[in-house]
């Protein structure tokens, strides 16, 4: 009985994990595209350069730290 909590325990303790990582993703990337939105009003650019390019970096920067994170879940287990 008290292996069953732990497991289910376990199982919700990584759901929440896994849910919070993908709100961080989603944040960051949007966090980047404002970033390169607001660049390109400013500059008056036609072309969305600025844009492109920050989503990207967020993109990679968020790909980066869910990676780190993964693996220290693993670690952990």
């Amino acid at each position: 009985m008290e292996k069953e909590k732990n497991s289910n325990k376990n199982q919700l303790r990584r759901f929440a994990i896994l849910t919070g990582i993908a709100f961080e993703m989603g944040a960051i990337i949007f966090s980047f595209a404002y970033i390169g939105e607001k660049l390109d009003t400013y500059y008056e650019l036609t072309d969305k350069w600025f844009t492109i390019f920050f989503v990207l970096l967020g993109v990679a920067t968020s790909l980066y730290l869910v990676i780190k994170q993964l693996n220290k879940i693993n670690k952990s287990n």
